[in-house]
């Protein structure tokens, strides 16, 4: 068969490393089934010479040094089991075996060998320090010595996601005895609760485990794992808000980080933590049968956030407002509207009821003063509900007025049998021509075999109540009873009402005159009630979530009536959450992979050749079971950024700040601290978006500002007291040299004032 290529920088390492399988087995047979003793350089010598007399297309005979040590390597630990490994080639098997059994996919046509052979030293280890210990480590030991175990033991690291990246590097950890010495801990956090369809990929957890949170369930599964592991579980998101509780103290005491997160925006926000704190992180990914890793070392690779990947593809806006032909575009339509009518519209009254009236107007876009305050006056006045009654009457008109009106509203403007100014039918290609629905209680769709009329009712009318703070209730009973009292008004078509075509004309029809929306807009502000008359009333704004079903049944049957509108199949609430959620589900092969992948980058973190790694020892991966596709590849460096400082030459990056550990100090020692140690003056000092100083400002406040502490000039101006777990203050800086008063460019200052 053939030789599959896994690392395009190891042309030659598949044909070698399978003459040096070939010889360990010939060993194998001839010591009655004993591997070589961990060390044991005559032993592994043995191997060598076997291997040279097999060697029949004399790979040997160049690189000898380079290889010979490959051979030997592979002797000296080949009687080593090593959990991260197992977990890697794992995850391969499984999926090779699921092809044999489904068909599906294309099976690896030959061998494939997978290697790591940066984590081990330039020479086999002392026989003393790989000797057994009578441990549940003594594999690794075998492998990677005393010493590495000792370190791996005693890490502290922070994973953040306990879902299926996360359990499956809790099981790896608690193998390999990460975290589990005397100064050792892991902290993993996750906010979410377990779901029955969690349990096909997320393997710590079993069905008595439904509904509890994630990482309490995982933690305590790894520790029955290992008794020795010390890990401490939370259930917050990692987040600028949660920076009280993951903040300074947190960070300074960690050793790197690991995220097994399902969206960039926190991975972005925990990059951002590391290359601050200059921490590790490990950084891994799967989009079913494909995987990804990434390797974050300070100062040597790029940080995450330094490359993006291109926007996804939004669906056009004209296409969701009348044009769907997909269930993904009437989904999406659902979200925004459960976003708008349950989130957005309770944020806005809860703005307009903590401020005072001249700065609630004042901070009103222009172009959105309209729109806003028409949402103000839907939601305080005119559609205010006071029982669970008003709630069902609302939810009852809202079908009416979506997935009725609205359509023959469209039908109006734009016939069934209407032509284009080029003589083709409008309602042609992706145009779905709609139909209104009439509503019917009892209605069920023929494809997910919802009650779709009845379902959007009972879900609308109880999102309402809660937003309100109103008690629901779901029984039909009620519903048919308080149904029957709903006077439904009879649609009128309203004439000069536009609607757009293409996003081109749907832009023009949003520039609508000012003079007229002004005079509207102050019409509809004379009408609201004033903040005083609602003192202590206050909306609760709901955020959706795919994983509440209260929720997801809302956007089901809004979704599958509008996609009933336009005789597209319909989704059931389980499929309906996987494309709102954009989930693509985790298989637990490319799991085990992507985890085996980058627990063997922590063995290099740690510094188990005993030897200065380079840029090229680390690998990211690359994955697709399904082709199969495998390629690891060195990380690409940090981009580098010239500056003069003290009249030598700089290169700064990403990972580098000017650090000051002073205390907190004034002002004016700060910047005379400055000037002294970098031959720099300042010309301006920044914190957030907050100047603190700058050349042209009042020479009065700055003298004034100079005699007061750092941390009291901030306060001063952001009127926020810093949180007393908070040890460092981030400073921009623009200064100039003094001897050429030429502007430098320079990384922000990491000032330290506790």
């Amino acid at each position: 068969g053939e030789l599959m290529m896994s690392d395009f920088a190891k042309f030659d390492r598949p044909p070698l490393l399978h003459l040096a399988y070939k010889a360990l087995a010939e060993y194998w047979e001839s010591h009655d089934g004993q591997y070589p003793t961990p060390g044991n350089v005559d032993q592994a010598n043995q191997v060598y010479d076997i291997a040279k007399s097999m060697d029949t297309e004399k790979l040997l005979d160049t690189d000898v040094e380079k290889k010979q040590r490959i051979v030997m390597q592979l002797a000296s630990g080949a009687c080593a089991i090593i959990s991260p490994m197992c977990a890697a080639l794992g995850g391969i098997v499984g999926q090779e075996v699921l092809k044999a059994c489904s068909g599906k996919f294309t099976p690896i046509p030959g061998f494939l060998y997978l290697d790591a052979d940066e984590c081990l030293p330039d020479e086999l280890l002392p026989m003393e320090e790989v000797a057994p210990q009578n441990c549940r480590y003594d594999s690794q030991i075998a492998v990677f010595g005393k010493g590495a175990q000792e370190q791996l033991l005693n890490l502290k690291y922070f994973i953040i996601g306990a879902g299926a990246i996360g359990c499956e590097m809790l099981k790896n950890w608690a193998l390999m005895g990460v975290g589990c010495g005397v100064k050792g801990h892991i902290y993993v956090t996750d906010m979410d609760r377990i779901e029955k369809s969690n349990l096909s990929r997320q393997f710590l957890f079993r069905n008595s485990d439904i509904d509890k949170f994630k990482s309490t369930t995982a933690a305590e599964a790894a520790k029955a794992m290992n008794p020795d592991l010390k890990i401490t579980s939370y259930q917050e998101k990692v987040a600028s808000d949660t920076e009280h509780i993951f903040g300074d103290d947190f960070y300074d005491q960690l050793d790197g980080v690991c995220t097994a997160l399902d969206n960039v925006e926190a991975r972005l926000y925990v990059d951002q933590r590391c290359v601050f704190y200059r921490l590790p992180m490990l950084e891994s990914g799967t989009l079913g049968t494909k995987g990804n890793t990434q390797v974050v070392v300070p100062h040597l690779t790029e940080n995450y956030g330094a490359t993006r990947d291109p926007p996804e593809k939004s669906i056009p806006v004209c296409t969701l407002k009348n044009f769907p032909n997909q269930i993904q575009h009437t989904l999406q339509w659902a979200r925004d509207y459960f976003e708008g009518e349950f989130k957005q519209s309770a944020e806005e009254v809860n703005n307009y009821l903590s401020m005072s009236p001249d700065a609630y107007a004042e901070s009103l876009q222009p172009n959105q003063k309209l729109e806003t305050l028409k949402i103000l006056q839907k939601t305080l006045v005119d559609e205010r509900p006071v029982t669970f009654e008003d709630c069902v009457v609302w939810a009852r008109l809202k079908f009416e007025t979506l997935f009725n009106n609205q359509i023959r509203q469209l039908l109006h403007n734009f016939p069934e049998d209407q032509v284009t100014s080029s003589g083709t039918k409008f309602w042609s290609g992706s145009k779905r021509c709609p139909k209104a629905l009439n509503f019917d209680l009892d209605d069920t769709c023929s494809d997910a075999q919802m009650r779709n009329h009845f379902d959007f009712v009972v879900a609308a009318a109880n999102l309402r109540a809660s937003m309100y703070g109103i008690t629901g209730r779901t029984d039909e009973e009620y519903f048919r009873e308080a149904l029957k009292n709903v006077i439904v008004p009879d649609f009128v078509p309203q004439e000069g009402v536009k609607i757009a075509a293409n996003d081109a004309e749907d832009e023009k029809n949003n520039d609508s005159p000012m003079e007229t929306a002004d005079s509207e807009a102050n019409e509809i502000w004379n009408t609201l009630p004033k903040q005083g008359d609602l003192a202590g009333f206050k909306l609760n704004p709901i955020d959706f979530d795919k994983d509440i079903d209260d929720h997801m049944l809302f956007v089901t049957a809004c979704s599958n009536l509008r996609a009933l509108n336009y005789s597209i199949p319909t989704e059931d609430t389980h499929r309906s959450r996987a494309i709102a959620g954009r989930i693509i589900p985790a298989i637990a092969t490319t799991t085990a992979l992507v985890t085996g992948l980058i627990c063997m980058e922590l063995y290099k973190i740690i510094g188990t050749p005993r030897k200065k790694l380079t840029l090229e020892a680390f690998k990211n991966g690359f994955v697709n079971l399904a082709i199969p596709f495998m390629t690891l590849s060195e990380p690409t460096p940090p981009a580098k950024t010239k500056a003069v400082l003290k009249g030598e030459e700089w290169e700064w990056t990403a990972w580098d700040s000017l650090d000051m550990n002073l205390g907190d100090i004034t002002m004016g020692e700060f910047m005379d601290h400055f000037e002294k140690e970098y031959n720099l003056e300042i010309s301006m000092l920044s914190y957030g978006v907050s100047i603190l100083y700058s050349f042209f400002a009042n020479k009065k406040k700055v003298e004034e500002r100079k005699t007061m502490k750092m941390t009291d000039v901030i306060t001063d101006i952001t009127k926020k007291e810093f949180p007393p777990n908070q040890l460092f203050i981030i400073l921009e800086v623009i200064a100039n040299d003094l001897d050429t008063d030429e502007e430098v460019e320079l990384p922000y200052i990491r000032f330290r004032f506790r």
